[in-house]
């Protein structure tokens, strides 16, 4: 699949007036009006428009950014906008090809439409182990949000009565104004004030919803985490948020993840970083110890000669890089103990190890 980018012909620093411009540039180059029959011209606007989907939108580009088009597999059609047809991305980006004189260039209208306003976002935040995180998790959540009322179906009006035709909208949901410009007709497309974009006016509310459409529900939901994530990043499940009124698109669930404090390992970045101790012989023969990971135990080879405060490395011990084949590395940061306690027969040793070492301290710059 093409980078977005690309596909416009910007670079990632592009401000949003260059997006738009750059995608206004190319749908008026592969427009399907200009080229009539041409399966790859229309296969360029749509892609054009599956990128500008996704870059217009702050939050959309945010997470594009971070996590390519992986962060969109769980959307429905391009881009998450559900896309099937040509109509559909004229009436998706009405400001695109209303304004400007698209509609006038090439003679084509977006149609009358519903106006239905998308349910809101929910936004939760789930706790994850660098056990967890390691190897990815599924986590399965509850959340409460608006679903589409059981007892009128969602209309909003009361069982045995129906919502009326809006007399302002005609039941489009919108009204329009027309004015003229040096590029041709610009249309100002509006909600309409007086059933607030349903196209329907409802005299009997449903008693359930009060004429909303929509009840507090509890849901649950099954949330895939890759590996590699960290305290910060997020993720979108689309269409998983509050119901939208009369049927229309729900909102999205945004999910944040919080890494939690381990007991034992403590995490830079993709590698991890554990401190052992070991017994003087140790350091001064080397020994193959075995050691924890966030995947259970492994040897490690102590070489002999050691120093204190030295750090061995295992590669690939670590977590894997999000969204990459990379993983990171354990470093282990290797401590010689001093013991407190010593037998009789210890300590008889060691004052003979201290007549056979030198005594003068060595003296190093602190660093």
């Amino acid at each position: 699949m093409r980078d977005y980018y690309e596909i416009l012909g910007v670079d990632k620093n592009a401000s949003s007036n260059e997006i738009k411009k750059a995608y206004r540039k190319v749908a008026m180059k592969y427009h399907p009006d200009k080229n009539p029959e041409d399966e790859q011209a229309e296969k360029n606007f749509k892609e054009a428009a599956e990128a500008y989907s996704i870059l217009k939108d702050d939050n959309k580009r945010a997470r594009y950014n971070q996590f390519g088009h992986s962060g969109f597999e769980n959307a429905s059609g391009f881009g998450g906008g559900g896309f099937t047809d040509i109509n559909d991305i004229f009436s998706t980006f009405g400001d695109i090809f209303s304004g400007g004189g698209f509609g006038d260039i090439f003679g084509r209208r977006t149609q009358g439409r519903q106006y239905h306003q998308k349910g809101s976002d929910l936004k939760i935040s789930i706790g994850l182990t660098l056990e967890e995180i390691q190897k990815g998790t599924t986590k399965t959540v509850k959340i409460k949000r608006l679903e589409a009322c059981g007892d009128c179906n969602g209309s909003g009006a009361r069982p045995g009565t129906k919502p009326t035709t809006c007399p302002t909208c005609h039941g489009n949901g919108e009204v329009r104004q027309v004015q003229q410009s040096f590029l041709g007709q610009v249309i100002n497309v509006q909600p309409c004030y007086q059933c607030k974009g349903s196209g329907e006016i409802i005299s009997n509310p449903c008693r359930s919803c009060r004429g909303d459409g929509r009840v507090k529900k509890t849901s649950t939901i099954e949330i895939e985490i890759p590996q590699g994530v960290s305290t910060g990043n997020y993720m979108t499940k689309q269409n998983e948020g509050n119901h939208g009124p009369k049927g229309s698109i729900p909102g999205n669930l945004i999910v944040y993840f919080d890494e939690k404090t381990h007991q034992l390992f403590t995490r830079d970045g993709n590698n991890i970083l554990l401190e052992t101790w070991i017994q003087y012989p140790q350091a001064v023969f080397g020994e193959t110890i075995e050691i924890p990971t966030l995947a259970g135990k492994v040897k490690l080879k102590i070489p002999a000669g050691i120093k204190s405060g030295q750090v061995l490395r295992l590669k690939g011990k670590g977590i894997p890089e999000l969204n990459s084949h990379r993983q990171g590395d354990l470093l282990v940061k290797v401590q010689i103990l001093t013991p407190s306690k010593l037998s009789g027969k210890v300590k008889d040793l060691l004052k003979s190890l201290k007549q056979e070492l030198p005594v003068e301290p060595k003296f190093e710059k602190f660093s």
